[in-house]
C-alpha cells in the first residue's frame, strides 16, 4: 500500500491516521475533511465552550510531537467535503472538483445532528455538532432568556445543564416517557432524570410539539401534544443524529444505518474501512451491526479498522464493550456495557438519592453492564473487569 486516504478529519479520522503510522505505514497519507479546523474534541463543545471555560485552542486533538509541527507527515485537504465515491478504482471526488485515487481508503465522514425541516431558515433554532454549531449557539445562551430543548439525550442534557448555569429559564420535551431509557435502561434512567427538576430545569415527557409559532424569522413559542404552551426565545434541537453516508451512494459499498463492516471495520469491498459515527460494525454478541457514536470508539475501533486494512489476513480482535460519559449539574455519568441485554439492576455502592452511586447490570448471574454516578474509581474497576470477562479466553500453545 503506497497511498491511505482518510475521508474525515475527526477524533476517528486522526485515530485512523495515528494508527496507521503506528503499525508501519510509511506510505502517503491523505486526510480529507469538509471543515476548515483540524481535528478536535466535540465533548466539551455542550459543556466547557458553551460555557465560555475553554477556547478553540484547548480543543485541539493534534500537538507538537519530537519538535515535529505534524508528526504524522499528512496531507490535509480541508475545507472540501467528500461528494462521492467509486470503491472499484477507491477514487474519491471532493466538493471542489478534485479527486484523490488510494490503495487504502478509511471511511470517518461522522454524523450529523437532525433537523426538523417545518424549522428551516429560522434563526433563532440550532443543532449542536460541530464547532461551528456551539460558536453560533454560544452569543444566545444569555442570563433571562428562555430555553427550549426538544430532545432530551445527552446532548440535549448537556446544553440544559449548561444553559441553566449562565442563568437561563430552561424547559426540554421529550418525546418518550423516560429520557435515556435506551442507554441506560429505564430504572437507572428514571434515577438521572430527577437531577432536572433539582437543578430548576422544566421537563415534559410523554408528549411532542403540534405546532410552532414564529414572528420575523424566529420561534417564539410552541404548542405540546397535550396542549400545553412554551415560550421561547432560543430553541435546540437535540433529536439525534444521521450518519454522513450520502455521498457513498452508488459508490458499490454496503450502507444500511451507516455503513455495514465486519467486527474489524472492513467493508464488503477489499481496501476500505470505516470507522467512527458513520461505520456500523457487526457485534458478535447480538448477531447484529450497530453504530457505536461514542468517544472511546472512534479511538479504539480506528486502530482495530487500519490492522485489518494493512493486512488483510489479521485476525479479529476482542473490542471493549461500549462506553460513554456525560458530565450533566455538576454530575459524572459513567456507563460501560449493553443496558438492553439486562435483566436486572443491583447498586453495588453509595445512594440514588444522592446521585452518587454504583449500579451493576446482570443477564442471570452474569454483569454486562455497569453505571457509575460520580463513582469514578469503583466504576474504573468494574469496566476493566467487564472488559476482560468480554475477551476470549487466551489459548495455550501446544
Amino acid at each position: 500500500m503506497e497511498t491511505l486516504a482518510i475521508v474525515g478529519a475527526s477524533l476517528a479520522g486522526l485515530s485512523a491516521a495515528r494508527a496507521a503510522r503506528a503499525q508501519g505505514f510509511c506510505g502517503r497519507l491523505i486526510i480529507i475533511g469538509d471543515e476548515q479546523q483540524r481535528p478536535y474534541d466535540r465533548p466539551p463543545l455542550s459543556k466547557e465552550f458553551l460555557a465560555g471555560k475553554i477556547g478553540i485552542k484547548h480543543l485541539m486533538l493534534e500537538a507538537e510531537e519530537g519538535g515535529m509541527a505534524d508528526p504524522l507527515q499528512a496531507e490535509w485537504l480541508l475545507g472540501s467535503p467528500a461528494k462521492s465515491f467509486d470503491a472499484a478504482s477507491r477514487t474519491i471526488t471532493l466538493g471542489n472538483g478534485r479527486t484523490v485515487v488510494a490503495d487504502g481508503v478509511v471511511i470517518a465522514t461522522g454524523a450529523s445532528a437532525r433537523t426538523l425541516p417545518e424549522l428551516a431558515g429560522l434563526s433563532n433554532v440550532f443543532t449542536l455538532r460541530t464547532l461551528e454549531d456551539a460558536q453560533d449557539l454560544a452569543p444566545e445562551l444569555v442570563p433571562g432568556g428562555r430555553l427550549l430543548v426538544v430532545g432530551a439525550g445527552f446532548i440535549g442534557a448537556e446544553v440544559a445543564s449548561t444553559a441553566k448555569g449562565l442563568g437561563m429559564d430552561v424547559t426540554i420535551i421529550c418525546k418518550s416517557p423516560i429520557p435515556l431509557s435506551a442507554p441506560i435502561g429505564p430504572e437507572m434512567a428514571g434515577v438521572m432524570a430527577t437531577l432536572h427538576g433539582i437543578n430548576g430545569v422544566e421537563l415534559i415527557c410523554d408528549t411532542g410539539i403540534d405546532s410552532y409559532y414564529s414572528y420575523e424569522g424566529n420561534v417564539t413559542g410552541v404548542r405540546l401534544s397535550d396542549g400545553q404552551y412554551r415560550s421561547a426565545d432560543v430553541v435546540l434541537l437535540g433529536i439525534g443524529a444521521v450518519p454522513n453516508v450520502g455521498w457513498l451512494a452508488g459508490s458499490g459499498l454496503a450502507i444500511d444505518d451507516g455503513v455495514t463492516c465486519d467486527s474489524m471495520g472492513r467493508t464488503n469491498v477489499p481496501g476500505v474501512v470505516a470507522v467512527g459515527d458513520c461505520a456500523a460494525w457487526y457485534d458478535e454478541r447480538s448477531g447484529q451491526h450497530h453504530r457505536v457514536e461514542h468517544w472511546s470508539g472512534a479511538q479504539e475501533r480506528a486502530a482495530l479498522a487500519v490492522t485489518g486494512l494493512l493486512d488483510h489476513s489479521a485476525a479479529p480482535q476482542p473490542l471493549n464493550l461500549p462506553y460513554f460519559w456525560s458530565d450533566q449539574y455538576g454530575v459524572t455519568l459513567q456507563f460501560a456495557g449493553h443496558a438492553r441485554d439486562a435483566e436486572r439492576v443491583e447498586i453495588e455502592a453509595g445512594q440514588l438519592e444522592n446521585h452518587s452511586f454504583l449500579a451493576v447490570y446482570y443477564r442471570g448471574e452474569e454483569p454486562v453492564g455497569v453505571l457509575g454516578v460520580n463513582q469514578p474509581r469503583l466504576f474504573t474497576r468494574w469496566r476493566r473487569q467487564l472488559n476482560a470477562r468480554n475477551a476470549p479466553p487466551v489459548l495455550a500453545t501446544p
